[in-house]
């Protein structure tokens, strides 16, 4: 059965697993803010950020939720080839991952604070390759860098959780130039925000969304849609 035909057919005793896999996988409270980080711009601008965490429909539900994000585009990164389509990537050959690339305001949140957010409570970096049920390099832990300060930013913070011994099992997440970002398809752009009792958004990607909420309340923001 094709994976978005299977997530949308969850069992209910697959769904209780899953429940129980995604409330274990966040942390209850933030974790520590990144001692190595750019400073808040004087002036509001546009920078661009981007993260694989799983499923690109649970990664944009947190992002576009972040006060200071002016974009959010689900999409595909860190492969050879020289496009993308979802049909392309979930046979696991082309290399790219499930992506989301965030366009933000740096007078507003930094790239800390974005990178704060990715592993509080959009993912489990501790995951290789896979999150919860989605098994696959497309469903890898990424963070790509389009400049040498993301990058710097990036490899301390992960020392520095691994360091604190943060999550109980080493960070996972690769940290690799940004080489291109393919946008996903139509229908999946918001998919969450317009599928919110499809049962895979129910149970893997509204939790993400109320663990935002909860820990990260000055940085919440209601969406509603482009």
């Amino acid at each position: 059965m094709p994976v978005r035909l299977w997530r949308a057919f969850l069992s209910l005793s697959m769904m209780l697993v899953l429940v129980a896999t995604v409330a274990c996988a966040s942390p209850k409270t933030p974790i520590p803010a990144a001692t190595v980080d750019a400073a808040l711009t004087t002036m509001p601008g546009k920078q661009t950020a981007v993260f694989a965490g799983g499923c690109f429909w649970g990664t944009q539900s947190v992002f576009e939720r972040v006060k200071g994000v002016v974009k959010t585009t689900a999409g595909y990164s860190g492969g050879s080839a020289s496009t993308a389509t979802y049909d392309q990537v979930t046979t696991e050959t082309t290399g790219h991952a499930e992506s989301v690339e965030v366009v933000y305001d740096p007078s507003q949140i930094t790239y800390g604070q974005l990178l704060r957010i990715f592993f509080s409570v959009a993912h489990d970096p501790t995951q290789l390759n896979r999150q919860g049920p989605d098994v696959g390099t497309s469903y890898r832990s990424a963070i790509f860098y389009s400049t040498d300060d993301q990058k710097r930013i990036a490899t301390a913070y992960i020392s520095q959780l691994d360091g604190a011994k943060v999550f109980p099992r080493p960070i996972v997440t690769q940290v690799t130039p940004l080489k291109g970002f393919f946008r996903a398809e139509d229908y999946h752009q918001d998919y969450a925000l317009h599928n919110p009792d499809n049962p895979y958004i129910y149970v893997c990607d509204r939790p993400k969304v109320e663990a935002l909420k909860q820990q990260f309340p000055e940085l919440f923001v209601n969406y509603k849609g482009k």
